[in-house]
């Protein structure tokens, strides 16, 4: 992959968007509203189910694709914003890069070797295992 660097926060985001790390969330109407045409009262429980929104055909070009460079990119794998926005964003986001660029300098080559075995949870997605083979490691110079 070339310029690792440049591309990284788009990535970073791609990756959230994808993996969409929390599935759903509930919350309660304050008030009145109609949404899409489907009418919410004051008080109903409202289920958001992010890993839809983050491959709604309406808000993303090819939704099904995984792409790097995906600009815009307005994924609600955190949250969508205002006083429920995930506090540890930020951090979530700097860490992915951060692992991916570094693993990614090391090793350019990295391809799944099997299935992945999914965690069990109808609230957090992730794999539990994925097996994998490191191509060949890209040789560095080392400064003291």
């Amino acid at each position: 992959m070339q310029d690792i660097e440049g591309k990284a926060a788009a990535a970073t985001d791609e990756i959230v968007r994808w993996a969409t790390p929390t599935m759903h969330m509930r919350r309660t109407a304050t008030r009145d509203v109609e949404l899409r045409g489907q009418k919410i009262a004051a008080g109903d429980k409202v289920a958001i189910w992010y890993a839809s929104g983050n491959f709604d055909e309406t808000k993303f070009v090819a939704p099904r694709e995984f792409d790097v460079s995906r600009s815009p990119n307005p994924h609600l794998a955190f949250g969508m914003g205002g006083p429920h926005f995930c506090l540890g964003a930020h951090l979530a986001k700097l860490e992915i890069r951060i692992a991916y660029s570094e693993l990614l300098k090391q090793y350019p080559e990295i391809e799944a070797t099997g299935p992945v075995d999914r965690l069990r949870s109808n609230f957090i997605n992730g794999p539990f295992s994925l097996p994998a083979r490191l191509g060949k490691r890209h040789k560095q110079g080392r400064s003291a």
